[in-house]
């Protein structure tokens, strides 16, 4: 008699777990034989596109956080890395960050990568802007056109921006916001609900702080 087991097998287009996306993470970090994971190493070999983790945990230094994960020093930084470096300075500290502060946490980035690609600090920030403030609809992926959703239910990291500093990076429901509050985590959440046919556009977004988030899906 056989000894073959069942094994559950993905469903192409089926959007993949968290759990699954950290224990990749994991996976490919266990590969490099260090408990640090690069952009870069898990471009290469994680079964996930790199900017597919960063927007389903809202960067990738949290993707790192949460897959217990060390942050790793790397070159050569792809511009999307070093928008999402910004954007998250943006966020941590509620306003435009300044260059110093490239040099401490949570920016995973020094000056030096910012000089070399774009030869100044100032005209980092005029590119990132440029950038976000560009139109970038996601197509949805097979699953979510069948709904007959016409956007991915996934924001974009110029669309997570764009949101967040229309609401000046606080809590549209209590008022929290990283600035004051070290640490609290902002969410994109739909106004009208994905699953009751909200779009992922910027009038159907709001920003939550996680507590607020969590309040709200219980409440649904």
């Amino acid at each position: 008699m056989s000894d073959l087991k069942f094994q559950l097998e993905r469903v192409q287009g089926v959007p993949a777990s968290s759990e699954d996306i950290l224990a990749d993470m994991r996976r490919v970090a266990e590969l490099g034989g260090k408990n640090v994971l690069t952009w870069r190493l898990y471009s290469k070999l994680g079964k996930y596109a790199a900017s597919t983790v960063s927007l389903r945990f809202g960067g990738w230094n949290k993707a790192l956080f949460a897959a217990g994960l060390e942050i790793a020093n790397e070159f050569n930084y792809s511009d999307e890395q070093l928008y999402e470096n910004i954007m998250g300075l943006w966020e941590h500290y509620g306003r435009q960050p300044r260059r110093a502060e490239l040099a401490r946490l949570p920016s995973f980035i020094s000056e030096g990568p910012y000089y070399r690609r774009f030869r100044s600090w100032t005209n980092a920030l005029s590119q990132f802007v440029t950038y976000a403030n560009a139109q970038d609809a996601r197509p949805p992926n097979p699953i979510e056109a069948a709904s007959g959703h016409k956007m991915s239910r996934d924001p974009s990291l110029r669309l997570r921006f764009r949101v967040m500093k229309r609401d000046n990076f606080s809590c549209r429901a209590c008022g929290a916001s990283p600035a004051l509050k070290p640490g609290l985590t902002l969410h994109i959440d739909h106004i009208k609900p994905w699953s009751h046919g909200g779009e992922t556009a910027e009038e159907n977004l709001q920003t939550l702080c996680e507590a607020c988030n969590l309040g709200k899906s219980n409440v649904l």
